[in-house]
């Protein structure tokens, strides 16, 4: 079963090569941080503020591949947790055809912020969590 989260809390320390996003249940009290890298914040800060560049970043580059080719992107979920390293899945429908690509969970809400699709969260790394 997915949950469905909102990116609670993004902490940006320009200071420190590790940063930090929080995943809060949106009908419930759970969440947990996820650690990241600073290229993967500030493309989750740009996308989430709208803030336009001249040129297309990787993450633009990906959700404009996908539309060109006809996809959407209807959600993110964080799938999976293994040997503290969480794992994500972009959920794209291509003209019916359900899709499903790999990625790390930063990459993965980097590229559906930008075009406000839902993040969810599988029940299992919710239950992983609590027997950490």
């Amino acid at each position: 079963m997915e949950v469905e989260v909102e990116l609670s809390r993004i902490i940006i320390n320009e200071t420190a090569d590790q940063q930090i996003i929080v995943l809060s249940e949106l009908d419930g009290d759970r969440c947990f941080p996820i650690v990241i890298g600073m290229p993967e914040i500030l493309a989750i800060d740009r996308r989430l503020k709208q803030i336009e560049l001249p040129r297309p970043m990787t993450h633009d580059l990906l959700a404009g591949a996908i539309a060109a080719m006809g996809g959407r992107i209807e959600r993110v979920v964080i799938s999976d947790l293994s040997d503290h390293t969480f794992y994500a899945v972009l959920h794209i429908d291509a003209d019916g055809e359900k899709v499903e690509i790999d990625s790390r969970p930063s990459d993965a809400i980097a590229v559906g912020v930008g075009v406000a699709a839902p993040i969810f969260v599988d029940e299992r790394v919710f239950e992983k969590m609590q027997m950490d």
